[in-house]
């Protein structure tokens, strides 16, 4: 099979969550853990870090491999969803997976996938593993997909957990309250792993306690410990908080040499050494066009304030989202005065366009439909002049389909 013949099979095996939302769940680990002793456990043969969280953890999962990647390691780093290519779910040092190698671990493991049924996020899963363990990282950097205690990557027994924060979001498949959602992404605790949380939230941070002291897992709460604030390259005001978790993190991790300048080059290296994209990525200028792939309203709360200090004449959203996604939460975050671009990502979860312009019209958010992300983007692009900010989000795949 060819590369695109190879990932069209991944992706029409069985649903998949980036495309169709919890009908494409398998929530259990049993045929994770079956894949990996197939694959002769390779999740066993590096050390990692794992992170989980609602808002912050791609992009301090990127941080953490930029530093590591300075202080010299091979440094493995999976992530998901991808935004342009499948590829760039798995990297070391910054570089993705061959096309090669993705062909090569299907064709070869193609009759037990099929035998078994396994879904695309196991395959994919299954597939870093095995890459990293073949090609001997000294560490990987593991971001968890969808919560944390029923997740695929939840086989590993890192050298340090990273949890960033906890939000109302995945509420269909995670729970309905923070405190459900929280016992979820507390299940990448394990026995006796140190574990980092970035944010102290009155509300959810006695069940981190809890569950730390049930695994005798050492516990450090990064907003409470963490006094110097290196600054970073990723440029979203939201960063900082993201920050002090990969510090506290960093300073939780054995049997690594990491130091003060690998700190400061990989914070301010973070794109150019591992590629990371759509966190406020400033895509053009005059206008400004900004792209971010917050998409609940924790995440959006603290973009749409940062957009709203952007000096400009006027604003522009180019907005779309996905079916699930709680519109009553996030739309009254969105200024009245602006100018709205509606749009529906090209994934079958999408929310149609229309509905959007409905639902956003009842916050006194005016605009126009459109049939694409990128009619939208143009559309907003035409009738801004250079003194205004245009920005691009509500969803992951609307930044996707943008780029």
């Amino acid at each position: 099979m060819t590369y695109k013949e190879t990932l069209d099979w991944m992706f029409a095996q069985l649903p998949m969550y980036q495309h169709l939302g919890t009908s494409a769940l398998n929530a259990k680990l049993d045929n994770i853990q079956a894949f990996a002793e197939h694959l002769g456990q390779p999740e066993a043969k590096f050390r990692s870090i794992h992170v989980a969280g609602t808002n912050g953890k791609g992009s301090s999962s990127h941080m953490l491999a930029s530093v590591l990647q300075e202080a010299g390691y091979r440094t493995g780093l999976y992530t998901s969803p991808h935004l342009k290519d499948f590829r760039e779910r798995i990297k070391i040092n910054g570089s993705t997976i061959g096309k090669a190698a993705v062909v090569s671990f299907i064709e070869e493991h193609r009759p037990y996938l099929q035998k078994h049924r396994l879904s695309f996020f196991e395959m994919s899963v299954g597939m870093a593993f095995d890459f990293f363990a073949r090609e001997k990282v000294d560490i990987a950097v593991i971001e968890v997909g969808l919560g944390g205690r029923l997740d695929s990557t939840n086989i590993i027994r890192p050298e340090v957990s990273l949890i960033t924060n906890i939000g109302m979001d995945h509420t269909e498949t995670l729970g309905d309250t923070l405190l459900k959602i929280t016992r979820e992404k507390a299940g990448i605790i394990k026995p006796g792993v140190p574990v980092v949380i970035s944010e102290t939230q009155e509300e959810v941070g006695s069940v981190f306690k809890e569950v730390a002291e049930e695994r005798n897992a050492p516990i450090t709460f990064a907003d409470q410990t963490v006094d110097k604030v290196y600054p970073t390259c990723l440029l979203g005001d939201y960063q900082s908080r993201n920050v002090k978790g990969v510090l506290a993190t960093l300073a939780s991790l054995r049997h690594f040499e990491v130091r003060e300048s690998h700190i400061r080059a990989g914070l301010m290296n973070v794109v150019e050494n591992t590629g990371l994209l759509g966190r406020w990525q400033i895509v053009r200028e005059r206008p400004r066009v900004i792209f971010d792939t917050a998409h609940n309203s924790e995440g959006l709360t603290l973009t749409v304030a940062q957009v709203k200090h952007q000096p400009h004449d006027r604003l522009h959203f180019v907005l779309g989202f996905v079916r699930e996604k709680n519109l009553e939460q996030i739309l009254p975050l969105f200024p009245k005065h602006a100018s709205y671009y509606f749009c529906r990502a090209n994934i079958p979860r999408g929310l149609d366009a229309e509905l959007l312009q409905a639902r956003a019209a009842k916050y006194g958010l005016a605009g126009s439909v459109y049939d694409s992300v990128p009619q939208a983007l143009m559309a907003a692009l035409e009738r801004a002049s250079e003194a205004d900010v245009i920005y691009l989000g509500g969803s992951t795949f609307t930044v996707a389909d943008a780029l």
